[in-house]
């Protein structure tokens, strides 16, 4: 039997938390059996394979006996039931439908960052990985598209592991070419750019899944949100590091956005009160975004490891799910 081809990756050794190579990634499946992701509709669970539609016909899920009303097709009437009542009744199925699925990964400049355990591009990698393997091992077709500052990959859905696999070569291959030193300048509307790309795929009945920091997020971002959730089930895990959260009080941060470098003084109250606000400010409107659109924002930290996490986020938002 032929293998899938793994391209080989000069920086597959680095240290782990930093860059992940293919070899990592494919590593993942067998940590992604458990993950199951959220769907819409009349059936309120965790969807952890191919997607029950709102039509009714002959499928493969039994639903309801019910009495049979001019126009039904006579194959489904119930001969048993219909003796035992005296009455003309019916068998209703569920009509099962397939829901390709874009897993899309933000590899930009502004993800090589992370105080803790990894860096956001190198979870926002991990995380893909494991969203792609659980949906192949669904049944369901799986692509993606991978994007940093001056690139943007497109994966178009396949039923396969060699689709798995060349996803993991994208998405390596934009994370191992991440490094501050001549790094070109981050690009703000490359977010925006890769869901109008994502639109033109996903016209209906996708999963999306939107694997991102949201650095550069604009009202134009949460419109095209709007517009995939609206015919697709919509996804997003919002990487981010803890740091902004808990900042120390003493201390010197270089930071830099490619080409220019700033040093920043934590022991500044001024400083920390300014990007404490703007963290807090920017946080609050996601959170915001989620409680409009309707779509699962779930939070994915660095400083963990991302199976365990992302296994238990979701399992937080299937019994929320639940309760409404």
């Amino acid at each position: 039997m032929l293998r899938p081809h793994i391209k080989a990756n000069e920086k597959a050794s680095a240290a782990e938390g930093v860059y992940a190579s293919v070899e990592h990634l494919v590593s993942l499946e067998t940590r992604a059996r458990d993950l199951s992701f959220m769907q819409k509709g009349p059936v309120q669970r965790l969807l952890a394979g191919r997607m029950q539609s709102r039509m009714r016909g002959r499928g493969l899920t039994f639903e309801e006996l019910r009495e049979y009303l001019p126009g039904d097709d006579i194959r489904t009437i119930d001969w048993r039931v219909t003796a035992r009542t005296e009455k003309p009744v019916v068998r209703v199925y569920a009509e099962e439908k397939e829901r390709p699925a874009l897993v899309v990964v933000d590899q930009r400049l502004n993800m090589f960052f992370g105080s803790r355990l990894s860096l956001k591009s190198y979870t926002a990698a991990e995380a893909a990985a494991l969203c792609a393997w659980r949906i192949l091992g669904s049944g369901d077709r799986v692509g993606g598209i991978v994007f940093n500052d001056s690139d943007i990959v497109e994966l178009r859905p396949h039923r396969s592991r060699e689709a798995v696999i060349a996803l993991a070569n994208a998405i390596s291959a934009q994370n191992c070419a991440l490094t501050v030193a001549d790094a070109t300048e981050p690009s703000v509307e490359q977010l925006d750019r890769t869901l109008s790309i994502v639109a033109n795929i996903a016209h209906h009945d996708h999963l999306i899944i939107l694997i991102t920091d949201f650095d550069g997020h604009t009202p134009a971002t949460r419109n095209a949100l709007l517009r995939l959730a609206v015919r697709n089930d919509v996804v997003c895990l919002l990487v981010y590091d803890p740091f902004l959260l808990n900042l120390p009080t003493s201390g010197d941060l270089v930071v830099s956005g490619g080409n220019l470098q700033a040093e920043l003084s934590f022991r500044q109250a001024g400083l920390r009160r300014a990007v404490s606000e703007f963290a807090s400010s920017r946080g609050r409107e996601l959170v915001q975004w989620q409680r409009e659109l309707g779509l699962p924002m779930l939070p994915v930290s660095t400083a963990e490891e991302t199976a365990p996490q992302l296994r238990r986020l979701l399992q937080q938002a299937a019994w929320r799910q639940r309760r409404r």
